[in-house]
């Protein structure tokens, strides 16, 4: 009887975790041609010149697109180097790290939970990470030895907050204030990338014990939110971390060539992090305070919620093909319709305003206003975006049903304007 129990139990415990049948049935996407989704081909291949122009003049080494509408795949090309030292051409199936782009697939995690029940938008961390109870603010601060004086905060950090940036956490190699770089760096945080042995809820529970930038809610700092969202997925769901976007997001979703850490057979399909040298020319970015090689080196047990991961342009296509459509793909629901309409919706009011005050800030994504679509060439008020560290980016317009993905693997660049030719040249080629 009692192995019987145990497993139902399993099995019960499995279905939990399996992906619910939609009564729509969105084919994945698919190649076609310009023509049969409203596109002009020959306006499309202006995109060529784009491109190969900016490997002539050195903008880039390389980089790999892809443009979806309708469903359709309508361009899917690479060009230039994977790495210039081996003589390595980029391919179009090539891997990138998408560093920052996996807070939208960290996010749908999130909510995939909260449709589930486990917890409210408005609930404090704290009840799922007690490590976060009673923040403090920073009194004063001593450059001398990052010692600092604290005072309480006004208010508790939710989960609302960690996905939009208003928590008051930091960022600290990357943040803009010297005071939390140097605090987060004595404290030990791991950011972004690392080859080190560390579990995410470590460095999670370092982080709780400092003090925020500001009360929570009261402005948009970008941050190691997702981070902190990353281990409560542990917490909540049972699973680690990467088991759980593998078994409810990745794997339902065939983006078969998405990892934290690259297997060993696919390791060679990793596009090389370069910048320019002295004399102009391509060269591997050493290693700083991160190390370039950690998707296929090192420990292979920090699952970033904010900056982990790497994919192909297909692969993220894919991810995106899922939202436009509403939450389904492959008649598999994700996400309630109504959940992806909330994640796009404006929830910092007037914290976040993009460049020029055009966009506003979800769940997840920077989103257009109406002011943005009257601009031109980014595409229609609801489009989406980010990007990643080492220049990736991606929108998805859902008027237009239009998904673009950009990939390159670059630091420290002059002149690179790719990803915004790169809409400008999608939007002039709509011809219906």
């Amino acid at each position: 009887m009692k192995n019987i129990l145990t497993i139902l139990f399993l099995l019960i415990s499995i279905g939990g975790f399996s992906q619910t049948k939609s009564a729509k049935n969105s084919p994945t996407i698919t190649d076609g041609t310009p023509e049969s989704v409203g596109l002009s081909s020959e306006r499309m291949a202006r995109m060529d010149n784009i491109f190969q122009n900016a490997i002539n003049n050195k903008e880039v080494p390389g980089v790999a697109a892809i443009v979806v509408k309708n469903g359709k795949i309508v361009y899917h090309k690479a060009f230039g180097m994977a790495d210039n030292q081996s003589n390595r051409a980029l391919k179009r199936d090539d891997i990138f790290r998408i560093a920052s782009m996996t807070k939208a697939i960290t996010s749908t995690a999130v909510m995939m939970l909260w449709e589930e029940g486990k917890f409210q938008l408005d609930d404090p961390i704290s009840k799922y990470i007690p490590e976060f109870k009673n923040p403090t603010l920073v009194k004063s601060f001593t450059f001398k030895d990052s010692s600092y004086t604290t005072e309480p905060a006004k208010k508790e950090i939710t989960i609302r907050h960690l996905l939009s940036h208003t928590s008051g956490l930091g960022y600290g190699a990357i943040d803009s204030d010297e005071r939390f770089k140097a605090m987060y760096k004595k404290a030990g945080i791991t950011d972004l990338f690392t080859t080190e042995s560390i579990k995410i809820g470590e460095s999670v529970k370092k982080l709780a014990k400092l003090p925020l930038h500001h009360n929570p809610g009261e402005k948009y700092t970008y941050c190691e939110g997702l981070d902190v969202l990353g281990y409560f997925i542990e917490v909540v769901s049972g699973m680690p971390f990467d088991e759980f976007l593998r078994k409810r997001i990745l794997d339902p979703l065939n983006m078969n060539d998405t990892y934290f850490y690259l297997p060993d057979a696919k390791a060679s399909r990793l596009v090389s992090v370069q910048r320019p040298d002295k004399d102009g020319n391509w060269e591997k970015y050493p290693t700083t305070f991160y190390d370039p090689e950690y998707p296929i080196k090192g420990a292979k047990t920090f699952f970033s919620g904010g900056a982990g991961l790497s994919s192909t342009a297909k692969d993220y296509a894919t991810f995106l093909q899922m939202y436009l459509n509403g939450g389904e793909l492959g008649g598999k629901r994700f996400l309630s319709r109504t959940t992806i309409d909330a994640i796009l919706s404006n929830q910092t009011g007037i914290l976040f305003s993009g460049e020029n005050g055009d966009n506003f800030f979800g769940l997840a994504y920077s989103v257009l206003k109406a002011s943005g679509e009257d601009k031109g060439g980014i595409g229609s008020e609801g489009s989406f975006t980010w990007g990643g560290y080492f220049n990736t980016n991606y929108f998805g317009d859902p008027k237009e049903k239009i998904i673009g993905v950009i990939m390159k693997q670059t630091q420290q660049t002059k002149g690179d304007n790719l990803n915004n030719l790169f809409r400008q040249i999608i939007y002039q080629s709509i011809d219906d």
